[in-house]
C-alpha cells in the first residue's frame, strides 16, 4: 500500500473554488479520492484563524475527516490589506514528510510551490499530485506535478453555505 501525505492550502482552495465554480470544495470527496487504497502518514490543512464560530465549525469538520488543522492569526494591515500566508509552513512540512511517503498530495494553485515539487520529486523520488482549479492554477505548478487533478464537479459541494 502506498504511503501518502496530504497538504491543503485552505485559503487558496477556498478562494479559487469560490471564484471559478461559485461553490465550496468538498473535503470529504477530496479525502476519499486522494487517500483511496493508501496509508495516510500525515494530513494537514493550513488555514487562517479569524476566530468566528462558523470557521471553528469548519475546522472541526476538517479534523473529523482526518486533517490536523494548523492556524495562523488573521492580520489586518492599516492600509486595509490582509496577511495570512502559509507558504513557508507548508514547504517545511512537505520537506519533512515527503521522505516518509510515496505520494505527496498538495491542494493549491499557488505557483510558488513549483520549486518545492521539483525538489521533492528529484530528491526523494516521490510522486506529487496537485489538486487545483485548472483555470486558476499556475501552469508551472501543473507542469511540475506528477499528476494534476482539476477541481471539478466530483470535488464540489453543490449547494453554497
Amino acid at each position: 500500500m502506498q504511503k501518502v501525505v496530504v497538504f491543503v492550502d485552505v485559503q487558496n482552495i477556498y478562494y479559487t473554488t469560490k471564484e471559478f465554480h461559485n461553490c465550496h470544495f468538498n473535503y470529504n470527496a477530496f479525502w476519499a479520492k486522494a487517500t483511496s487504497n493508501r496509508e495516510v502518514v500525515k494530513a494537514i490543512a493550513y488555514a487562517i484563524d479569524r476566530g468566528d464560530e462558523k470557521q471553528k465549525q469548519f475546522q472541526n469538520i476538517l479534523r473529523g475527516i482526518g486533517f490536523e488543522v494548523k492556524l495562523k492569526p488573521f492580520i489586518q494591515r492599516s492600509d486595509g490589506s490582509a496577511k495570512g500566508d502559509w507558504d513557508v509552513g507548508i514547504t517545511l512540512d512537505v520537506m519533512e514528510y515527503a521522505k516518509k511517503s510515496d505520494v505527496v498530495v498538495l491542494a493549491s494553485g499557488d505557483g510558488d510551490f513549483d520549486l518545492l515539487i521539483n525538489k521533492i520529486r528529484k530528491d526523494f523520488g516521490v510522486s506529487v499530485e496537485v489538486y487545483g482549479v485548472a483555470q486558476l492554477t499556475a501552469k508551472s505548478l501543473i507542469i511540475s506535478a506528477s499528476k494534476f487533478v482539476s477541481i471539478e464537479d466530483d470535488l464540489l459541494l453543490k449547494t453554497t453555505r
